[in-house]
């Protein structure tokens, strides 16, 4: 199985791709700790500050080590060359706020997952088009599930995943999977800034169990 299949199966199956970023290392590789023990096997890594890069070549590092069948990704990507940046320090797949071209046309080449947002049928065709069957709806609290309703049809062969407004609640996420999606990212509302500087772990790792149950119940009935 290829990587972009591999990534993208491992996302739909459980059904959330949680994301966070932290300046801290130790913080950061905790969190990821946290969500493993709680389930998860797909995780991004938001490219955000200046730690960044840094943090998540110590999280692969980890990872090889403790956790090897968990899958890194990176979020944030708006370059080429970071991009290639997190390529060298072994992300397996990528995401974006946006749709970038040379990212894409890179990224589709080497068969490496890649996601941008979109946010109209335009960006999506765009996305389609360049070869990308996972798209990101961004921001989701903007768009909603009643947008993705209105164009599911249109786009027999894509998966959906909003990221941005998607709540921790059966409602929340319940909706979104009515309307249609994959998968549902996940940031602060589930690794929260409060829970982050408080270092509280076993919450986020009791709430990420809890979003992975509702899931679980959601796609069996």
């Amino acid at each position: 199985m290829n990587n972009s299949q591999k990534v993208s199966e491992a996302i739909v199956n459980q059904g959330i791709l949680p994301l966070y970023f932290n300046a801290d290392e130790t913080v950061t590789i905790e969190i990821l700790k946290s969500v493993y023990k709680a389930g998860i096997r797909a995780i991004e890594y938001t490219n955000r500050g200046e730690a960044a890069l840094k943090n998540f070549t110590k999280m692969v590092e980890i990872r090889n080590a403790e956790m090897p069948d968990l899958l890194l990704g990176v979020g944030t990507i708006k370059t080429l060359e970071q991009a290639k940046d997190f390529e060298k320090a072994g992300a397996d797949f990528y995401i974006s706020p946006g749709f970038v071209p040379e990212v894409a046309s890179y990224l589709v080449a080497k068969d490496l997952f890649y996601s941008p947002g979109c946010m109209t049928p335009t960006e999506i065709i765009t996305t389609e088009n360049a070869g990308i069957k996972f798209i990101k709806l961004f921001p989701g609290n903007m768009l909603g599930p009643e947008f993705l309703s209105g164009i599911k049809d249109i786009f027999p062969h894509l998966k959906f995943m909003p990221t941005g407004g998607v709540d921790t609640t059966k409602e929340s996420i319940e909706s979104w999977y009515k309307a249609g999606v994959s998968a549902v990212g996940m940031g602060s509302k589930l690794i929260s800034k409060k829970l982050m500087a408080d270092q509280d772990y076993a919450t986020i790792e009791e709430e990420t169990k809890k979003v992975l149950e509702v899931i679980k119940s959601i796609k069996n009935s």
